[in-house]
């Protein structure tokens, strides 16, 4: 009987230890320098598009864009850019910045980085200006030293 007890109590308090093991959270760290270099991607490829430099912009995706949109469903490359280019033509001149403090970047092991946050568009129309704050997550790939988005999820339209 006793070594029952005994043998029920070691069996708890594996049992336990597991348990708690498999609650416990294991997330990658960012590092300060990847959360820099995620900052300075965001901040080239939004620079090109306020100055509507297509060039620029469009060498900062992946061939392979996959552009998801809550309004919009999945949006091919080809459909992603001819929409850039009319916004780019477009006399309203729409611009975009990163909302402040909305910044999240997490490691991506073996592919790049997840990049996460809010950002604000602004244009005139009608002699107004028109403010839209959104959320988005990007999925940057990192391949021979350059980082490209391959991935985007924008919602919260």
């Amino acid at each position: 009987m006793k070594s029952k007890v005994i043998f029920h109590t070691l069996l708890l308090a594996v049992l336990m230890t597991i348990s708690v093991a498999a609650q416990e959270k294991k997330v990658a760290v960012t590092s300060p320098e990847l959360y820099k270099e995620i900052e300075r991607a965001d901040s080239i490829i939004f620079n090109a598009f306020n100055k509507q430099d297509m060039v620029t912009f469009k060498a900062m995706f992946t061939e392979d864009l996959e552009w998801f949109q809550d309004n919009g469903g999945l949006i091919s490359y080809k459909t992603v850019f001819e929409n850039f280019g009319n916004t780019f033509r477009n006399e309203n001149k729409l611009s975009r910045e990163l909302v402040k403090g909305s910044l999240e970047v997490h490691p991506l092991k073996g592919y790049g980085a997840i990049q996460i946050g809010s950002h604000q568009f602004r244009h005139f129309e009608n002699g107004k200006e028109e403010v839209g704050t959104f959320k988005f997550l990007m999925i940057w790939q990192k391949k021979d030293g350059l980082w490209k988005i391959s991935r985007v999820v924008s919602f919260d339209h």
